[in-house]
């Protein structure tokens, strides 16, 4: 079992760029993969990123790849999303989920990212 928190998030201008932050508390966290993902209002939630235990492994959706980077620190039981070049349409709340099974079973609460133009 884990315990998520994100951090990080807030009003950035187009352009601009956050690092959002997810400290996670547990026994074996290092055994899950971590992902990140996005809920616009109105939308469906939406997938983001991942990461396996290792950090060897990560994989993005298109509408981010080469502008968001996943990477995590077992060390400080972090996962970071490093967000460049942020557009309006990533204005979010980005939620930090964790796995060791196919389905994501534990969320953060979420960190509101506002994009304006």
């Amino acid at each position: 079992q884990v315990q998520l928190v994100e951090s990080g998030g807030g009003l950035v201008q187009a352009g601009g760029s956050l690092r959002l932050s997810c400290a996670a508390s547990g026994r074996t966290f290092t055994s899950y993969t971590m992902g990140w993902f996005r809920q616009a209002p109105g939308k469906e939630q939406e997938f983001v990123a991942h990461i396996s235990w290792s950090g060897g492994n990560t994989a993005y959706a298109d509408t981010v790849k080469g502008r968001f980077t996943i990477s995590r620190n077992n060390a400080v039981n972090t996962v970071y999303l490093q967000m460049n070049n942020l557009k309006p349409e990533d204005t979010a709340v980005y939620y930090c989920a964790a796995r060791d099974r196919p389905q994501y079973d534990y969320w953060g609460p979420g960190t509101q990212v506002t994009v304006s133009s």
